[in-house]
């Protein structure tokens, strides 16, 4: 942890600390601090209910980082994203990009010394940042998300000629995948009309509210 120093008093700030994102810009450090004061300690406990994982078990050394394939497409690769749990900074947590583009590939937790099972950790992460209605850093993941439920909602599997086309009407964008639509459907992996599961009971059964109390 990297502390701000205080020129006021000549000693450094332990209620600040510098955690720079994964892209390089040009900006000035100081636009890369956290105020630490105002932390949430009741977040780490909270993502541990929900997922079932200790990330305190988290040595942050950074293997995680380096067996995620898509780990330069995120603001805070994995590690730091358990660190700022930790630290309890809830805002920088919930409204990081690194949650959403996570996959759930599970290479992260294969090349973890403690086998942290880090994507429970940025679903747990994703359920908390929807209920709390922050600001969503990767809002076209969150809408591909709901049009796939959606669709077995309605199908009880999924349509992907159907989500494809909810999806380009969310974000108001019919062409930029044409090619790669038209190669799927010559190849036959997409089907014009919906197949609907026999037992569409169960499926609605899964879909509603739960019960509390």
């Amino acid at each position: 942890m990297i502390g701000d120093f205080d020129s006021s008093q000549g000693k450094p700030n332990p209620d600040r600390i510098n955690v720079e994102p994964m892209e390089q810009t040009t900006i000035s450090s100081a636009e890369n601090l956290i105020d630490i004061s105002k932390k949430d300690s009741s977040l780490c406990a909270e993502v541990k209910r929900r997922s079932g994982v200790n990330i305190n078990n988290c040595w942050h050394c950074q293997s995680c980082a380096g067996g995620c394939p898509f780990v330069s497409a995120m603001d805070y690769p994995p590690n730091r994203i358990i660190r700022l749990v930790q630290l309890g900074l809830r805002k920088e947590a919930l409204e990081s990009s690194g949650i959403w583009i996570c996959v759930g590939c599970n290479t992260c937790s294969i090349q973890c010394p403690n086998a942290i099972d880090i994507p429970a950790v940025n679903d747990a992460l994703r359920e908390i940042a929807i209920e709390e209605g922050v600001t969503i850093a990767e809002p076209d993941i969150l809408n591909f998300h709901k049009e796939v439920l959606h669709s077995i909602e309605r199908y009880g599997r999924t349509h992907k000629f159907e989500i494809m086309l909810r999806y380009k009407l969310r974000r108001h964008d019919w062409f930029s995948d044409v090619a790669v639509g038209l190669k799927m459907f010559a190849k036959r992996k997409l089907e014009l009309l919906p197949s609907r599961s026999r037992d569409m009971k169960t499926i609605k059964g899964i879909f509603q509210p739960k019960q509390t109390g």
